[in-house]
């Protein structure tokens, strides 16, 4: 497809109005807008209580953030604010909201729509858009805007710019993280604590993050009571939290925005996956793929990235846990055998010694 025409000097909104996985996921476009376009002006709405994960990225000039829960009143001011202030407008979403915010905003829009009689509406309001493809992984998904705009893809995840943190050990560590956002994410705190153990028998300094929530606080408590763990939970930011993952020996963690990090930062990452369809969701590695991640897989490798399931029949379900909501347990996480992720932890090591010694 032909390439966008743009001012010499474009302004630019990119439109992400998901969690924080998925915005840190959608640097890979950011990045291909900016290679595409040096000296545009590039800007990203986001929800408030996601924008850390951009912090100091260096292909954005400004975060636009807005609260997740918004009265009419107020999504009507910011599109006022936003109104026609950019030559191009693109929406990652096919939802209704960012379909809003793309047409206040852009001069030229671009976006997914959906594969109905709304997606049908939602073409008018757009100059180029397609219909959203299921089965691709998030990364995959944002990257096809690039193709509708006619640039270049640069499949490359961007983390926070790096920022300095007393927490960091002088020693070789391991960095472990323990509560997702979500119940049925969890893992079992026998599996946390027996992998805890296994990774000081390695010689590491083991390093626990998390989030400041008094109730992830409180199970982050039961979890490493009585263990030699450093606790850095509801300390670090999110640029801390990458320079800290950039250095460790081993990240291990669940489906959860700080693995996804973990992996952009280049630290050797072995992601917990129950439910969610890895096809999807994997952690995006360092430097790409070059095959896309399988369904399911009893350990499976990719760059810097090592994913451990427990196969039941049903994994991935792509459903909140067996009880389908978000505080509902998954089996095939908690059936999932500590042996297994330290066997996961162990090929992980031994990858990072090779690369360091080819280096």
């Amino acid at each position: 497809m032909d390439r966008i025409k743009l001012p010499e000097r474009p302004r630019i909104l990119v439109i992400a109005l998901r969690r924080l996985g998925d915005v840190l996921l959608t640097t890979p476009l950011i990045r291909s807008l900016r290679r595409a376009w040096p000296e545009a002006t590039i800007d990203a709405l986001v929800f408030a209580d996601t924008a850390g994960i951009l912090e100091g990225n260096p292909d954005l000039n400004g975060i636009v953030a807005m609260p997740a829960s918004r009265t009419t009143l107020q999504s009507a001011a910011l599109a006022r604010r936003l109104w026609r202030r950019y030559d191009l407008a693109v929406s990652t979403q096919p939802g209704d909201r960012p379909t809003f915010f793309a047409f206040a905003a852009g001069r030229v829009r671009v976006g997914p729509v959906e594969s109905d009689f709304n997606g049908r509406l939602k073409r008018t309001v757009y100059n180029r858009s397609f219909p959203r493809v299921g089965g691709l992984h998030r990364v995959e998904e944002n990257l096809r805007l690039c193709d509708l705009i006619g640039i270049k893809r640069a499949a490359e995840v961007v983390c926070p710019a790096s920022a300095t943190s007393t927490q960091t050990p002088a020693d070789d560590y391991a960095v472990i993280h323990a509560a997702p956002m979500f119940r049925y994410k969890q893992w079992t705190t026998n599996g946390w604590r027996e992998l805890a153990k296994a990774l000081a028998a390695r010689g590491l300094t083991l390093i626990a993050t998390g989030g400041p929530a008094e109730q992830e606080r409180r199970y982050l408590d039961a979890v490493w009571s009585g263990l030699q763990v450093q606790r850095c939970d509801g300390k670090l930011s999110w640029p801390q939290l990458a320079a800290l993952l950039a250095k460790a020996r081993i990240y291990v963690g669940p489906d959860t925005s700080v693995t996804h990090l973990a992996a952009a930062a280049g630290c050797p990452t072995v992601a917990l996956y129950g439910p969610t369809d890895p096809r999807l969701w994997a952690p995006w590695p360092l430097d790409g793929v070059d095959a896309m991640w399988a369904d399911i897989g009893r350990i499976q490798n990719r760059g810097n990235v090592w994913l451990v399931q427990h196969a039941f029949p049903c994994t991935p379900c792509q459903l909140e846990g067996c009880e389908r909501r978000l505080d509902s347990y998954s089996a095939c996480l908690d059936e999932l055998a500590p042996a297994h992720v330290i066997e996961a932890v162990d090929e992980a090591l031994k990858g990072w010694k090779a690369r360091e010694q080819s280096c």
